[in-house]
């Protein structure tokens, strides 16, 4: 006759095994839910994963600026710093972009309520004055809770945030940020990295072919 604890033994011995296999499918659930929450976090972890709205709404990826030098600068049409931001800006559009380096502008009406006009108004006076040839998104906020998510991830990097008009944060091909300049450095300084890292990459290029 077999002893007590034996029939009891053989009793739990289904309960024991649906419960290890319980165990198992807990734990690699939770281990595949964290590697994709890596994979997510990593994946947004780059200025390009993020998605902006273009001068007229449309939602649109920075992926394709991916591999390219940027230059993310807030803008605004009514500071002191307008006529001489745009125009150095688009001279290094025009000497640099925009097979390799872009400059992405935001414009942001939170300094001095400089940027009050609509996305048309701000594009369309931007082209007409000096003639931009770079992106111009639609009006967002750089500070604040509200701050967009693209522009917050720049603040974050940084520990850097714009204190007024025209910041300028220039983001490599991979979309870190490795250089800030605030509204009044010059632009021979600013040209000076920008054309240093549009050099790099036209290295880089011509060693993969």
């Amino acid at each position: 006759m077999e002893s007590v604890s034996a029939v009891l033994l053989k009793c739990s011995a289904p309960k024991a095994r649906i419960f290890v296999v319980f165990t198992c499918m807990l734990v690699c659930t939770s281990l595949l839910c964290l590697l994709q929450l890596k994979l997510f976090s990593h994946r947004k972890q780059s200025f390009y994963s993020f998605e902006v709205q273009n001068s007229k709404g449309k939602t649109v990826s920075l992926e394709k600026y991916r591999g390219k030098a940027s230059l993310v600068v807030n803008v605004a049409s009514q500071c002191e710093h307008t006529e001489l931001s745009y125009r150095s800006l688009q001279q290094l559009q025009k000497e640099l972009g925009p097979m390799h380096f872009n400059v992405l502008a935001f414009p942001c009406n939170q300094f001095g309520d400089s940027e009050p006009g609509s996305n048309y108004d701000i594009e369309s006076f931007a082209k007409a004055n000096y003639g931009v040839t770079f992106p111009i998104f639609s009006k967002i906020k750089v500070l604040g809770s509200e701050a967009h998510p693209a522009f917050r991830f720049l603040v974050d990097s940084t520990n850097k945030e714009p204190r007024w008009n025209f910041w300028k944060y220039l983001v490599n091909p991979e979309g870190q940020v490795i250089k800030v300049w605030k509204t009044e450095e010059p632009l021979a300084a600013i040209k000076q990295e920008v054309s240093a890292l549009v050099a790099k990459i036209i290295l880089k290029k011509r060693e993969e072919l």
